[in-house]
């Protein structure tokens, strides 16, 4: 797929701009408590900057996108979320994407409501792109796709999830097919009614365990995939390779805690960045 040249691009064209300029690499900001402390830094607001604002600049101009995680942010009241607007808005400045990972999910006006905080143009906890839990429906998230198309930004589905808890409900069976590749069909067909040209990426992407045994097929898709599992959790590059088999450029590791357990220095978080980007690279 190349970009549109007919059309404002899109985040999927985006984003998989920035994937052939520096690998199609993922790189999460988590100040877990417990690397906060590896990191010399105390486990408190004042931690919880330092430790970000050096991935920020470790990351920036290395990494394709960035996916602060909210959890570790909102822990904090809302002093965190005061880092995590620095944390965006640097990003943002700087030029490189930002996905923020807050899993958002309900219906009507909450929905619309948390469509507006993360993608808002507006909003100072404004992100590129956003993830999001389909499981009240997918039909329940039309708010932020709306805002989404409005604003040029991405939202990212969670499809099919590694984690254990999740897989039986995934994997059951709809009318032949199971709920995982149900969200991936619909998210496929909205993505294609959305394109301006036939080859344009879309919008609206998934979330796809990398270690799992039976994903969902990705192939009408036609947005980009996040896959989470390389690395530490034990997925490799091959395994990225060959879920994306059908449109290779669309797929994107996401890589956390093999990259930060580099650090704290950050001339050493952003060769880890680059080593491992090297991986996805065509």
């Amino acid at each position: 797929m190349t970009q549109s040249t007919n059309a404002a691009p899109t985040f999927g064209d985006r984003l998989v701009a920035a994937g052939r300029q520096r690998g199609r690499l993922c790189v999460g900001i988590d100040p877990h408590p417990h690397l906060l402390e590896a990191w010399g830094l105390s486990v408190d607001v004042d931690g919880l900057r330092t430790f970000s604002m050096r991935c920020v600049e470790a990351f920036a101009d290395t990494a394709a996108v960035v996916k602060p995680q909210v959890a570790f942010f909102e822990r904090c009241g809302s002093r965190g979320f005061a880092v995590l607007e620095e944390v965006l808005a640097a990003l943002r400045e700087q030029s490189c994407l930002s996905l923020a990972d807050a899993k958002r999910g309900d219906i009507g006006s909450t929905m619309a409501g948390y469509a507006e905080a993360w993608l808002g143009e507006d909003s100072p906890l404004r992100a590129d792109a956003v993830t999001v839990s389909p499981y009240l429906g997918v039909g329940a998230l039309s708010p932020v796709f709306d805002i989404a198309e409005k604003t040029g930004a991405g939202v990212f589905v969670l499809a099919a999830t590694s984690n254990p808890e999740a897989v039986a409900l995934q994997s059951l069976s709809v009318d032949g097919r199971s709920v995982a590749q149900r969200v991936v069909d619909e998210l496929g067909q909205r993505n294609a009614a959305a394109m301006a040209t036939d080859d344009a990426v879309g919008a609206l992407g998934v979330v796809v365990g990398a270690t799992l045994d039976a994903p969902p097929v990705l192939d009408l898709l036609h947005g980009p995939v996040l896959l989470p599992g390389v690395g530490a959790q034990g997925a490799t590059p091959a395994d990225v390779r060959q879920l994306t088999s059908a449109a290779p450029e669309l797929g994107f590791a996401n890589v956390s805690r093999a990259i930060l357990s580099a650090g704290p220095d950050v001339a050493d978080l952003r060769k880890a960045v680059i080593d491992t980007a090297a991986e996805f690279r065509d």
